[in-house]
């Protein structure tokens, strides 16, 4: 076997999980939706029958102060059985195990019936939370208690008690938010009497077979957060207290240390649960970054956890564990963590999908299903959108030809990929070049299409996904040589200069500038928490300490035009990230910017109206793209039938969403 460890099934005495590996928890939207139950049951069922051991849900409040946002999912009554029986009844059909996320978001949620153990407002909510009275206490502990035997009512398996990531259990364990003075406060023998009291009652309540999981806060990476050895006090606790099974909780929601971004190296956070590993007897679940078979068998071969938790991976590919068993992993669509389509989505209130898998949540929209009437496809232009196309179309049926001029498949992600942080793209070429082989599409590189290879070929139908061309501009000098485009930076590797100005700050600039000054070896562990201060030793609460000052490599202007915060568009949830790192490498980001002209000096500008000369070896432009789709009229005009997607349609940002979603649905169309 070529996973042992992964593969290999968890007794739990009472029952038994067939490898593992825990879906961990993500709330999709479609708890929400209308008629949303029946298709979170077809996306549950998916990954249940793809073969994950355990599947956690979204988290569910408890009650409506427990809400996320207003009319969040609630476990509550016999109407909220009946629906989630949809679910449970769809993932035992197919052999899983699912448990219920119950979470109740304290301050952090977003609407004014906010509670918390202190009336302190979160940095990531408008509302100020009412302090609970020791009755409110009691109440909410009993309503926690009801959600779990409701939970068992409507067919789960067990449950997962959120207590991390700064949500109300969480706020009652440490300082930084918990300034009661009563018993539910001060001493930490007070403060965690909130989550002991859960886990007690709800074991006495739900009785021995049932899984109890307990998500802790191992790491808060927060001022005043837990000390280690409270974190070990309270996981002793915790498993005395009745929990089956441990998860790691890493970081909260206001913490500005990132945990699951791109920019996160994989298993960079594994060292907390090995470092818990022999304090308590129960399971421990490792959790953060892991997206690929060979690294959650690293970590479980090295001890340093009895399971792994992947969350956004079962987005990207339902059937990651199938594919791992049959020894396939080359064929899994290995999450990227971008979260422009997952977390991005959720925290704008819609439903959570996937950049590399559109079809994640939207399994009953996007249904890919055998043509019955196969045609020879011409797919001119092999990135993003026209892979998507490609494979859609020829997982059909479908004769599939690819045509793309350059020498390699992959398009806009061959500059991604060169970006520190990005590294993860090169994996979603992979997935393509894969399904390329597997389904038998005839590809051409180095090789343009034209009129002529219509009249040759004779194909039915024609898709042009040929991209985009970068946006020229109209500033007195723009051809000195100084000036540089995007492309001359990442795809050519022309020589940059020690003082640059990039004008353009979209998702592209930010990369050049994160290209032109970050280290490229940044996917070292080590490294990553040295510059974020995150304390490997843990000698300080919250495991937090001094960052390390960062030497600049260059000094980097990045400018934009309009007014207001710069990047301002960037993904919520990670926007903040890359303005943190171009911040900490000296980059001057300037809104305002008026381009005057270039010469010999450098670049004249208006900041805010007042004339600046910034003087630098090199410009770069990064202003945007316009639409490559000069192919379009000559195609009609001998016949042909078109179909335009991903850039060339639409080039207002590069779109890598877009443009796969747009393939996919243009796949099953035809």
């Amino acid at each position: 076997m070529l996973y042992p460890n992964l593969l290999q099934p968890l007794d739990l005495g009472f029952t038994s999980l067939r490898n593992r590996v825990l879906m961990g928890s993500m709330h999709t939207g479609l708890e929400e939706e209308k008629n949303g139950w029946k298709k979170l049951a077809v996306f549950y069922r998916e990954r249940a029958k793809g073969g994950v051991g355990l599947i956690v849900t979204g988290g569910i409040a408890p009650d409506r102060a427990g809400w996320v946002a207003p009319f969040s999912a609630r476990m509550s009554n016999q109407k909220h059985v009946r629906n989630h029986r949809t679910v449970t009844d769809a993932v035992h059909e197919e052999g899983g195990k699912i448990c219920m996320q119950i979470l109740h978001s304290g301050r952090y949620g977003f609407h004014p019936l906010v509670v918390a153990p202190s009336a302190i407002k979160s940095p990531i909510s408008p509302f100020k939370p009412r302090a609970l009275s020791s009755r409110g206490i009691q109440k909410t502990i009993r309503h926690f208690i009801r959600a779990a035997q409701l939970a068992k009512e409507a067919g789960y398996d067990g449950v997962e008690v959120m207590g991390s990531e700064g949500y109300l259990i969480n706020q009652f364990i440490v300082r930084h938010t918990n300034k009661r003075t009563d018993d539910w406060g001060g001493s930490y023998a007070n403060r965690i009497k909130f989550p002991l009291e859960i886990v007690r009652q709800i074991r006495a309540a739900v009785g021995e077979n049932f899984i109890i999981i307990y998500r802790l806060s191992m790491l808060d990476l927060i001022p005043d957060g837990s000390t280690w050895e409270e974190v070990v006090t309270l996981a002793k606790a915790i498993e005395k207290a009745g929990a089956s099974i441990i998860n790691t909780g890493i970081g909260w929601h206001e913490a500005r240390v990132p945990t699951i971004a791109t920019s996160v190296p994989r298993g960079a956070f594994t060292w907390v649960t090995k470092k818990m590993m022999g304090e308590v007897s129960i399971p421990l679940i490792t959790t953060n970054r892991i997206n690929t078979p060979e690294k959650a068998e690293e970590i479980l071969a090295q001890n340093a956890a009895d399971m792994v938790s992947m969350a956004r991976p079962f987005l990207a590919d339902a059937y990651f564990i199938t594919k791992a068993q049959t020894n396939k992993s080359y064929l899994i669509n290995t999450c990227i963590a971008c979260n422009q389509a997952c977390l991005d989505h959720v925290f704008k209130n819609k439903t959570a999908s996937c950049l590399v898998n559109p079809s994640a949540c939207r399994e009953t929209e996007f249904s890919i299903k055998p043509t019955v009437n196969p045609k020879k496809i011409a797919v001119v232009g092999a990135g993003p959108a026209g892979l998507s196309a490609a494979v859609t179309m020829a997982q059909r049926g479908h004769q599939i030809e690819l045509f793309e001029a350059s020498g390699e498949i992959g398009g806009q992600f061959n500059m991604a990929k060169k970006i520190p942080g990005k590294q993860e793209f090169h994996e979603t070429i992979r997935y393509f070049r894969e399904q390329i082989r597997q389904l038998s599409i005839t590809l051409h590189l180095n090789t343009p299409f034209t009129p002529e290879t219509q009249k040759r070929d004779n194909f039915d139908e024609i898709v042009l996904a040929t991209g985009v061309t970068p946006r020229k501009l109209s500033i007195k000098g723009i051809n000195h040589s100084s000036v540089l485009g995007y492309k001359d930076v990442l795809s050519d590797g022309k020589m940059v200069g020690q003082k640059v100005a990039i004008i353009g700050a979209g998702g592209i600039g930010f990369d050049v500038a994160e290209f032109l000054v970050e280290d490229h070896h940044a996917s070292d562990y080590k490294h990553f928490s040295k510059e974020w201060g995150i304390d490997l030793e843990y000698r300080e609460a919250g495991g937090l300490q001094t960052p390390n000052k960062i030497t600049p490599k260059r000094s980097v202007y990045l400018l934009q035009r309009s007014k207001g915060k710069v990047g301002a568009k960037l993904g919520k949830t990670t926007g903040w990230i890359h303005r943190a790192t171009l911040k900490k490498r000296g980059v001057q980001m300037l809104s305002e910017v008026t381009y005057e002209k270039i010469t010999d000096e450098g670049l004249h500008v208006l900041l805010k109206g007042k004339p600046t000369v910034l003087e630098v070896d090199n410009i770069i432009i990064c202003a945007g793209q316009v639409s490559n789709k000069d192919l379009e009229s000559p195609l009609k005009a001998i016949g042909a039938t078109v179909h335009i997607i991903g850039g060339a349609d639409f080039a207002a940002e590069l779109d890598a969403k877009r443009a796969i979603e747009q393939g996919m649905k243009l796949g099953i169309k035809i």
